[in-house]
């Protein structure tokens, strides 16, 4: 049994050493760790292959964490990795706690466990990261239909056939894409309690403005929906305007019946016919996109075998 552990990493040469120190190698038959440098300006590239880093991939240029993640799942595939874990460069989270991350896996209960600081212990935490936390996790709940309690966290651990099946699409973070994913391809995910200790190193690389990140963060969000349940999306779009323009509509009609003319609500009806329009033609969307949606299903699963025999020939 191979475990890889992959650590994305910007500007983290203060903290990278620590974190591949703290690793157990114990934890399986054989564990390697796999730095993706993304783009660093500092020594964290001298730092890892100091501490004892099995590989470091780098980038010339700062791509953003999640470019960094899919790189560093496709390397821990082509390492030959049985399980992969991901951890985050600046020490926050606790590296003995591989151990625990990995048992559901081990015990074969689970393809995908997320290291949960809700439900473990936040040494610290800002307040407005804190809601941010508990907003992002309701709605990604609620999208994916899997109760979890902390989407956002990094610490994560995948089994190789679960690796496979991820396709990471967004260009900011991959914490909500791939959670939806894993549950919309039935994959079993469970949840263990994790130590998640203060940040010495400065302030996030990802989250410097917390507006900032629940945007882009809830555009990548909203895409998963789309992608996964268009005929919910587009349905209650356009039954929303169709809904809208009724409403316009019972006014013309109150209108007509009291004068016989529909002159004095012209604009209202003009409006009436234009939102039906729209709603009508978003549902037609709908129907497309969950055309679509089929075609998705059937080039992911060739993709998943592609993957497979690929890998599986490096292995």
């Amino acid at each position: 049994m191979k475990l890889v552990v992959m650590i994305p990493s910007y500007n983290e040469e203060k903290t990278i050493a620590s974190v591949i120190e703290e690793i157990p190698r114990d934890c399986c038959e054989e564990v390697k760790v796999l730095v993706i440098n993304d783009g660093s300006t500092d020594n964290t590239v001298q730092e890892a292959e100091k501490a004892g880093a099995d590989r470091i991939i780098s980038f010339k240029k700062n791509q953003g964490l999640a470019p960094a993640f899919r790189a560093g799942l496709q390397a821990a595939l082509e390492m030959g990795a049985d399980i992969i874990v991901n951890t985050d460069g600046d020490g926050q989270y606790n590296g003995k706690e591989i151990h625990k991350l990995i048992e559901p896996i081990l015990m074969r209960r689970a393809d995908f466990v997320l290291g949960s600081r809700t439900k473990g212990h936040i040494e610290y935490m800002p307040i407005q990261k804190k809601i941010g936390n508990k907003i992002a996790t309701f709605i990604t709940r609620k999208v994916s239909s899997f109760p979890v309690s902390d989407a956002q966290s990094g610490f994560r651990a995948f089994t190789r056939e679960c690796a496979l099946h991820l396709n990471v699409m967004a260009d900011y973070t991959y914490v909500q894409e791939t959670l939806i994913q894993a549950s919309y391809y039935g994959l079993v995910i469970e949840e263990v309690p994790i130590e998640f200790r203060k940040r010495n190193s400065g302030p996030s690389r990802l989250i410097s403005s917390i507006w900032k990140y629940a945007k882009r963060a809830g555009i990548t969000i909203a895409r998963g929906y789309r992608d996964f349940h268009p005929l919910t999306t587009f349905f209650g779009i356009g039954f929303f305007f169709m809904l809208l323009g009724l409403l316009f509509g019972f006014r013309v009609l109150l209108g007509y019946f009291n004068t016989g003319t529909v002159d004095g609500n012209l604009p209202s009806a003009v409006l009436t016919v234009l939102l039906i329009l729209i709603g009508v033609s978003t549902v037609t969307l709908g129907f497309i996109a969950d055309i679509l949606k089929t075609q998705r299903k059937i080039q992911d699963e060739i993709l998943y075998r592609l993957k497979k025999i690929e890998y599986d020939i490096i292995k």
